[in-house]
């Protein structure tokens, strides 16, 4: 999954706070990356393999150790990778209880190739620490030191948002793996 973590931060996934009154909760459009290619190398013991896409780049691709079969996927098998998240931020009510959760779902290893979809979603409740209207973007903080800043879409947003404004955050990611 560092490698779905890095794939999207490269690519560029924005953080749009549509938030058109308090204790909202607005979906954004989920954001894909898919990485279709052939893989070049494959260490078995770390659940790493790069894969070589039709440009000739190389893409580094962390498999989560859960993953069932990755042992049987080889050099020169064409695979592609697809990432999709979702972020969707709630503004909370002053005395609403803080919330940090995590569920996972999964289905690998569950086909006839090696692949399947896996899936987790995180919420936690966070505070707003700095909005930069310059960037524009907006920067919150969280449990145990936790801090995550992102480019924000609509700047208009962040004239609906305070510092120190505690919001729930919900992201909704998956990965799917198919070996072609």
């Amino acid at each position: 999954m560092k490698a779905a973590n890095a794939i999207l931060a490269a690519s560029g996934l924005v953080l749009a706070l549509s938030l058109p009154g308090r204790a909202q909760e607005v979906k954004q459009l989920t954001h894909s990356v898919t990485l279709t290619g052939t893989v070049e190398t494959i260490d078995h013991d770390k659940y790493v393999m790069n894969v070589k896409t039709a440009d000739g780049t190389f893409q580094t691709v962390d498999v989560p150790p859960t993953v069932k079969r990755f042992d049987e996927l080889k050099v020169g098998d064409k695979v592609s990778v697809t990432y999709n998240n979702t972020v969707m931020v709630r503004l909370k009510p002053p005395g609403e209880t803080a919330v940090d959760t995590v569920s996972k779902t999964a289905t690998m290893g569950q086909e006839a190739r090696p692949g399947g979809t896996a899936g987790v979603e995180r919420t936690i409740t966070a505070a707003v620490a700095a909005i930069d209207k310059d960037t524009p973007s907006i920067t919150f903080v969280g449990p145990n030191g936790w801090k995550y800043s992102r480019r924000v879409a609509d700047p208009d947003v962040l004239d609906k948002v305070n510092v120190g404004d505690r919001v729930d955050i919900t992201w909704n990611t998956d990965v799917t793996v198919a070996v072609q």
